[in-house]
């Protein structure tokens, strides 16, 4: 297919025994720093451009191993020092507010979208993918046709998305598939050896139209189903910061050409990324020529990051290693060391891999070991829930659709639905 800037065709790399890994997680996510993921990719031409807002996502990180004992043992001291003030009584949260459903597949589990509030499609490792039309009750395996079983096991799926009927799926080793209806068939998109980076993520925009990230930063756009894309970042990162680095931008000069976490304000563009050593975040504005870099304003690392309300208006949540969740205002998106207030909420230790506004105050926050919890007042304070107390692993996703309608994603094939709190 034609390509503008850069071709993108098949990309037949193996995947790496760190994907396999990250498939058998089994065990918690406790503080530490995590390893680089392995990019490779010629990098972009440097380029100038004016600065202006933007934003990305990340990763999770690979797990350390704990006894089943160990596991009790946190989540209780967790539960017991969880005494911060909070609207809602402790024994109303003693009641489960998520039910586990059972699904045919036991790899770690990473995306799900829908295309109707009761068609979606669910995506995970070792070639999982899975289809529901009753809103997430029940799911049901699915296959690709133009995807020999043999191989299809072999892929990770990582992202899905669909809008109006038209969806996107992208996974390692380097993989792009698209429907146009509703998920009946689905067409194999070629991506180019040249493509900067392996592919991270993909937003259906409706109509053949779609933006798709990389791993080093990059972001495309197509208008027609995937046969052209277009750059729309001029500068590459590692460009930008050495242009930056003298102003004060911590961690810079290591940074190895990797981002992760990238996530993408559905309203306004923005992008929001973590640099893969989790010492200091980027920004992105469409219409901008390259990504703004930020300090953490902490000697601790970036776990995670994402917009608060999943609203760049609203500001930006930030994770650290050792179970720490910060939030700051709109001015995060501009400032080179934004102020961020950190919340009340005792993780044990444990990460904390996500977070999700389910309104202005119910919060959600999942991590390590199966840990939930839920804050009532816009995210100050939290408490810990006890939905997945008895669920080993970790939770690596949360995500709502509506007031109603919630999922939690984790390893071995975990899907939580949301429930409701307790009244």
């Amino acid at each position: 297919c034609a390509f503008v800037d850069e071709e993108i065709f098949d990309d037949d790399d193996d995947d790496d025994d760190q994907d396999d890994q990250d498939e058998a997680e089994l065990s918690d996510v406790v503080s530490h720093d995590w390893a680089d993921l392995v990019i490779t990719g010629p990098p972009r031409s440097p380029g100038s451009g004016t600065s202006s807002r933007g934003r990305t996502l990340s990763t999770p990180p690979s797990a350390l191993r704990a006894t089943v004992s160990e596991h009790q043992i946190v989540r209780e001291c967790a539960a017991a020092a969880t005494t911060t003030t909070a609207p809602r009584s402790a024994s109303a949260l003693s009641l489960p507010t998520w039910e586990q459903i059972s699904v045919p597949a036991e790899a770690t589990l990473y995306d799900l979208d829908f295309d109707t509030e009761q068609h979606g499609y669910l995506v995970g490792a070792k070639g999982t993918f899975l289809e529901t039309v009753d809103g997430g009750k029940s799911w049901k395996p699915r296959t690709f046709a133009n995807l020999p079983e043999d191989e299809e096991v072999g892929y990770r799926f990582e992202k899905v998305s669909f809008k109006n009927g038209e969806g996107w799926v992208v996974g390692k080793p380097a993989i792009l598939l698209h429907t146009t209806d509703a998920g009946k068939t689905w067409e194999r998109i070629p991506l180019s050896p040249k493509l900067p980076g392996e592919p991270t993520g993909v937003i259906a925009l409706g109509d053949k139209k779609a933006e798709m990230t990389t791993s080093t930063g990059s972001i495309y756009v197509t208008e027609n189903a995937g046969r052209n894309w277009k750059a729309q970042v001029k500068e590459t990162i590692d460009a930008t910061l050495n242009r930056v680095s003298s102003s004060g931008v911590s961690g810079a000069s290591y940074f190895t050409g990797q981002v992760s976490n990238v996530r993408r304000d559905a309203k306004s563009g923005e992008y929001l990324a973590v640099s893969s050593r989790g010492n200091f975040y980027l920004t992105w504005t469409p219409g901008q020529d390259f990504w703004i870099p930020h300090n953490r304003q902490t000697p601790r690392r970036i776990q995670s990051m994402g917009f608060v309300n999943d609203d760049a208006n609203q500001g930006l949540w930030m994770t650290l290693n050792g179970g720490t969740l910060a939030v700051a205002g709109d001015a995060a998106l501009t400032e080179e060391t934004p102020n961020f207030q950190e919340a009340k909420l005792n993780s044990g230790g444990y990460g904390i891999l996500d977070v999700a506004w389910k309104n202005k105050d119910e919060v959600w926050a999942v991590g390590g070991g199966g840990t939930m919890y839920v804050s009532t007042d816009g995210g100050k304070n939290f408490n810990f829930d006890k939905s997945a107390d008895k669920i080993p692993g970790n939770l690596y996703t949360v995500r709502f659709f509506n007031e109603n309608t919630g999922f939690c994603l984790g390893s071995d094939g975990v899907l939580l639905k949301y429930t409701g709190l307790a009244v």
